[in-house]
């Protein structure tokens, strides 16, 4: 009972909230947070598309230990972790299934460890660059390296209001629960409980997407009164905006160390596993 009340305080709404706003606000004393918002994206640039032209297993397994070590160092949310880990274990549980259902054998493991080692490095490569960005660094880093200002402060907004559209869809949920009556009896594996509360989960979804709507046009209307949108493409604005981004030491250091490694990686993988 104890691990079990632990675990559902884990996964409770405001747990979730606490670390989406430490995911996104808590992790700027880290190593890779104090890089220039353009290092993390050169260095994604390469993790998040290299590895779908790689079929070098040595070469997929120095990468996924690089990025592995590159989440660590940013220290991401246990929370987004676990989520991870979960979509990558039901997406390759069911390829199996799906392999071995149409008459696949022992030999259809290797090709979906392969797919699933490729996902994952993507993955963690994202997890270590975005997790190492608050809104405000993220947005700026898009508008350096020529981002329209719109799409840029759209991808900051939505990193703002994402706890708050949590918050909310819990007030919705548990409204319809409030005015709503469960099942008497649960039924065979809860089946009547499970899809009672998945029918509340798809119905609270209608008054949220209402209410972000009118929020999203009340702040368009603050924003245009307040000129936002012009000094999205004013040159001297964003100049001023942007002035505190500038690529120092230790971004060199980081992109050449990066850089030396999949070098390596590349001659071992080439000359000792053809």
């Amino acid at each position: 009972m104890e691990y079990r009340q632990k675990l559902f305080d884990k996964l409770s709404v405001e747990q979730v909230k606490i670390e989406l706003l430490n995911t996104a606000y808590g992790n700027d004393q880290t190593f890779l947070a104090k890089l220039d918002p353009r290092t993390l994206f050169i260095w994604y640039l390469f993790f998040g598309f290299a590895p779908w032209f790689i079929h070098n297993q040595a070469i997929l397994i120095g990468m996924f230990a690089f990025v592995a070590v590159m989440m660590l160092i940013a220290k991401s949310s246990p929370l987004i972790i676990f989520i991870l880990c979960l979509g990558l274990l039901g997406q390759g549980g069911y390829l199996l299934l799906a392999a071995w259902f149409f008459g696949g054998d022992f030999s259809t493991i290797m090709p979906l460890v392969i797919l699933t080692m490729k996902l994952s490095i993507i993955s963690l490569a994202s997890i270590s660059v975005f997790t190492s960005m608050d809104p405000e660094k993220l947005s700026d880093g898009l508008l350096k390296i020529g981002v329209p200002g719109q799409v840029s402060f759209s991808i900051s907004y939505a990193y703002r209001m994402l706890p708050s559209l949590i918050e909310e869809y819990h007030h919705v949920f548990l409204s319809f629960r409030l005015r709503g009556k469960a099942p008497e009896k649960h039924g065979i594996l809860y089946w009547r409980s499970i899809a009672y509360f998945v029918k509340i989960a798809m119905l609270s979804f209608y008054p949220l997407m209402l209410s972000t709507s009118k929020r999203a046009r009340t702040t368009v209307e603050a924003l245009e009164t307040k000129g936002s949108f012009y000094a999205f493409n004013n040159p001297k604005v964003k100049a001023i905006k942007l002035a505190h981004l500038a690529f120092r030491s230790r971004d060199y250091w980081f992109l050449a160390f990066s850089l030396v490694y999949v070098i390596s990686l590349f001659v071992f993988g080439i000359l000792y596993f053809k």
